[in-house]
């Protein structure tokens, strides 16, 4: 059986970020905000940490005792050499996540920690609807045009599947507001955000499309100030790599005492089928 593509081209991603802009990447701001602000509730100094994110200028200013590596397929992380892995706005572009994850798992000394922040999948659901809908009207068929980015559920599971202890996932959501569609691409090309989808349509773009989505943009999704709005869902993973002195789940049947008693109400027998009854 032929091997299906991969989701992204890696070759045109990196064109697209080597284009960025950085006086663009506030998102990337925010996200090491937030990053530091978690690090700050953690009870512990991190000595040792690399970040892996395919914008190392930006994450090298803001971390810069940090060891910066490229999110390329195969990480150049020494074995066992970190306390503190940070994976930055890049595993949304990954084409084998749990790998990515793998090996920044492998990459930590025992309890260190590895905190990745990556887009999930209610950015950009405004432009993902627009462009789909006018793409149906003006040529009957859809062609990847947005990432496809994961759900929070689907991604904290990743963590598990990658050997974490301990793990997390939570949201942090942004809307912003353009005066265009035509400015908030504009904006994502200077990102390094733009379409490197493998399979995206390569072929010029059919007359009118952008034309008749952002008519359907500024109807269905619009702002104050004759604006429109577009939504970021940065979803944060965080995990342990392994350890004796971590907690761990009891053993089923270990409890010392009855949750009935703990909620202090009555517990009433299940009836099971055939009549018979258990505890």
């Amino acid at each position: 059986m032929a091997r299906p593509p991969e989701l992204t081209d890696r070759p045109a991603l990196a064109r697209n970020r080597a284009r960025a802009d950085n006086s663009a990447l506030f998102l990337h701001q925010e996200a090491a905000a937030e990053i530091k602000e978690r690090l700050s509730e953690v009870n512990r100094s991190f000595r040792s940490v690399a970040i892996v994110t395919g914008f190392k200028d930006f994450w090298q200013r803001a971390f810069p005792d940090a060891t910066i590596v490229p999110d390329d397929d195969v990480l150049a992380l020494e074995t066992e050499a970190y306390d503190l892995v940070i994976h930055a706005l890049a595993l949304h572009w990954a084409n084998d996540p749990v790998g990515q994850l793998v090996q920044c798992r492998r990459a930590l000394r025992p309890d260190g920690l590895v905190l990745s922040v990556l887009f999930g999948g209610q950015t950009l659901a405004e432009l993902r609807a627009a462009l789909a809908e006018a793409e149906a009207l003006v040529t009957g068929g859809i062609s990847p045009r947005v990432l496809p980015m994961g759900e929070i559920r689907e991604l904290g599971g990743l963590l598990q599947r990658a050997g974490f202890a301990l793990p997390v996932a939570d949201s942090v959501s942004h809307s912003v507001t353009y005066a265009t569609m035509t400015r908030l691409m504009r904006d994502l090309r200077a990102m390094g955000e733009g379409n490197a989808l493998t399979l995206r349509r390569k072929t010029p773009t059919p007359r009118g499309l952008f034309a008749e989505a952002s008519r359907i943009y500024s109807t269905a999704f619009s702002a104050p100030g004759n604006l429109i709005r577009a939504s970021f869902e940065m979803i944060f993973l965080t995990g342990w790599a392994p350890h004796d002195s971590q907690q761990k789940p009891l053993r089923p049947g270990s409890a010392v005492q009855r949750l009935a008693d703990a909620l202090q109400t009555a517990e009433l027998p299940v009836t099971l089928k055939g009549g018979s009854e258990t505890d």
